[in-house]
């Protein structure tokens, strides 16, 4: 597999070839690839869900609007948008950011403050992705212990000692401590701290 399958994207969307064409030039002056769309319906065919990067969106375009194309990523995909246009007003600067654009420029658009937009949305994808895979590690983790290793678990997560789970579930103190162990073990966990750290709130 090409390793730049896995290198952040950024979507340049809009219809003007010129703008396109300039902006992938100046994202790969700093080592950013790009994919241009001049047709909005195209973008959201081609958009995959494991796509890492951002969206830099065009608000005017013939067909429909950045604004709908917005929305309809807000529901198929978690990437970052950067609204463009050539024609900004209050109005459509608030409803940009209320539907979940990350930053909201006006053409032309100075360089270093493009450049600045695309990579921070970049890296909060990033970082997003990131904190995921973590999550998704840890319930993975999670899934490998028993019922009553889960129960144990939760109490300890609760801040119950060995003595008070096991009059809870009417156990030997010496059966509690081998059924953390085994919790500590399949999870992983190096401390309580940690435990408690990262599965409190997948127990929620």
């Amino acid at each position: 597999m090409n390793p730049q399958d896995h290198s952040p994207l950024v979507y340049l969307v809009d219809d003007d070839d010129a703008v396109r064409d300039g902006l992938a030039l100046l994202l790969r002056s700093v080592g950013l690839r790009s994919a241009g769309f001049a047709d909005p319906m195209a973008f959201l065919a081609a958009l995959t869900q494991s796509a890492i990067g951002c969206v830099v969106l065009d608000i005017r375009m013939p067909g429909i609007s950045g604004l709908d194309v917005l929305a309809q990523l807000a529901e198929r995909s978690d990437l970052p948008v950067v609204m463009l246009t050539g024609h900004a007003n209050v109005d459509l600067c608030r409803r940009a950011f209320k539907g979940g654009a990350m930053e909201f420029l006006q053409k032309p658009v100075d360089d270093d403050v493009f450049l600045d937009a695309v990579q921070a949305a970049v890296r909060t994808h990033i970082a997003s992705r990131e904190r995921l895979a973590v999550t998704q590690a840890a319930a993975d983790r999670l899934a490998r212990l028993s019922g009553r290793e889960h129960e144990v678990l939760e109490r300890i997560v609760q801040g119950m000692s060995n003595k008070e789970i096991a009059r809870e579930f009417e156990l030997s103190p010496r059966t509690v401590e081998t059924y953390r162990a085994n919790v500590f073990a399949k999870l992983e966990a190096e401390s309580l701290a940690q435990l408690i750290r990262q599965y409190a709130t997948l127990l929620d």
